[in-house]
């Protein structure tokens, strides 16, 4: 899928914020998710049922987070910035890629 190219450009506090979460490893914001739903079933058997579904309804931010993370890594603005560089990083991945996970050209 690809971004068609406009003339807006990311604000600088989108760019701050995205250099920074693009620090972040994706796998963090699961990890996160994950610990919200035990700290929330460990509460709820504990008893302190209005906590338990408080810490439960960390998850759904939590892996939002991790997408928009994911996002900023594979199409964050730098793709608008430094469209050369970008298309030849993204060239240089679908190289590298196995030949079974290229996509199939099919013969009808």
């Amino acid at each position: 899928m690809a971004l068609e190219k406009n003339d807006r450009s990311e604000g600088e506090t989108a760019k701050a914020i995205e250099k920074q979460t693009a620090k972040l490893p994706s796998d963090l914001f699961l990890w996160a998710a994950l610990a919200s739903m035990g700290a929330s079933a460990t509460l709820k058997f504990t008893g302190h049922r209005n906590t338990a579904l408080f810490v439960g309804q960390w998850a759904s931010p939590f892996l939002l987070l991790g997408v928009y993370n994911k996002l900023v890594k594979l199409e964050g603005h730098d793709s608008q910035d430094k469209p050369d560089e970008y298309e030849n990083s993204r060239q240089n991945s679908r190289d590298k890629a196995p030949a079974n996970q290229q996509t199939a050209v099919s013969h009808n």
